[in-house]
């Protein structure tokens, strides 16, 4: 999964990049538009506690790629490079500036629906120049030739562009399955989920103002549009967790009232604007973390796992995450009826533990 960190300048972009992949980064002095690329892994309670009954050889979290870019606009925008960062991305996480500093320059007084609207404009005028370039080639190639699937081309991108020209985004687009596929070329950034992250200040009570901060700050309509979210971070504690052993931050975190991190939240609310689950293989040699789309077969996630389980698949020996660390072991389960065997067309559940048969 790749998750693109966008916003404008001096909103602390770079200090979430820093807290999410604890990743220490220079400033962008060579290429000003250089991207900064990252890797974490997904924290996961879950498999920490399942790694406790098989103390295996190896433990793998899943994991997530970040790409921080520099401050978004229009030119930025219209430079290949620079798109071609954020159209390679699953998702974007807008960053949103939440906190006072008068030190720290910004663009007028602190506004974070403002700053919201005006860079989703940026991503939508972006989208419309794309749309009616393509309008424009689709148009004569129809008057040289006329395809069914042209036409069905030509009529969704006539679609898309009355949606973009009334300035909402194409994630807001009803659009079918066989669009999604006509669409996906093109890498709209308008069409990736985006989660609104306000960047808040440091206060003795972080643990509620966090809670309150999208209400507060009058965001809570537009994260509740088709494919957006938001919560709330503070950059600069998260920036200082990020330094810390696991013990410490927990006892940091505690100061403040909370039970976990902003990274945690973060990559849980990605996640779910993604529709996406983990399931997990466990054993003595290795406990691991899979990452598959909400809804998907057994025989799909066999796949993840490896191309020729997916082909030999014959069943999975399934169990919850919880039923198995309840049991104390998969024999356990087996008696209890916890542990069963599913079919190709069993529907995969968040949290649950797999062994695929297979005749490979």
């Amino acid at each position: 999964m790749k998750t693109g960190i966008i916003g404008l300048p001096q909103v602390g972009k770079t200090s979430l990049f820093v807290m999410l992949t604890k990743q220490q980064v220079g400033q962008r002095t060579g290429n000003p538009r250089e991207a900064h690329l990252g890797v974490t892994k997904v924290p996961d309670d879950r498999l920490d506690r399942l790694a406790t009954l098989y103390n295996p050889k190896k433990l793998v979290h899943a994991s997530v790629e970040f790409t921080d870019v520099a401050a978004l606009s229009q030119e930025a925008l219209n430079e290949t490079a620079f798109a071609a960062n954020l159209r390679n991305v699953d998702a974007l996480a807008h960053v949103v500036r939440a906190f006072e500093d008068d030190s720290i320059a910004h663009v007028g007084p602190i506004d974070p629906l403002r700053d919201i609207k005006n860079i989703d404009f940026d991503l939508i005028v972006n989208d419309l120049g794309q749309v009616e370039k393509r309008l424009e080639r689709v148009e004569k190639d129809l008057k040289k030739m006329k395809t069914a699937e042209l036409e069905r081309e030509h009529d969704l991108l006539k679609r898309a562009k009355v949606h973009l020209e009334t300035e909402r985004p194409l994630r807001e687009m009803e659009m079918t399955p066989e669009d999604k596929k006509r669409v996906r070329g093109f890498m709209f950034l308008s069409e990736k989920p985006i989660l609104y992250v306000l960047n808040i200040g440091e206060s003795p009570t972080l643990g509620k103002d966090l809670e309150e901060a999208v209400a507060k700050y009058g965001v809570t309509e537009v994260a509740a549009r088709p494919n957006t979210g938001a919560l709330a971070v503070c950059a600069k504690v998260e920036a200082e967790l990020a330094e810390m052993s696991d013990e410490d931050a927990a006892e940091f975190l505690s100061s403040y009232e909370l039970k976990e991190s902003g990274l945690v939240r973060l990559i849980r609310k990605t996640y779910e604007l993604l529709g996406l689950i983990s399931f997990f293989t466990v054993g003595e040699d290795e406990c691991r973390a899979w990452t598959v789309e909400r809804g998907s077969k057994a025989v799909h996630a066999a796949g993840a796992i490896h191309t020729d389980l997916e082909h030999h698949f014959i069943r999975a020996e399934t169990i919850h995450w919880d039923q198995l660390l309840d049991a104390g072991s998969e024999a356990e389960g087996r008696a209890r009826g916890t542990l069963r065997l599913e079919g190709k067309e069993y529907i995969v559940k968040d949290g649950d533990v797999m062994h695929i048969r297979h005749s490979g």
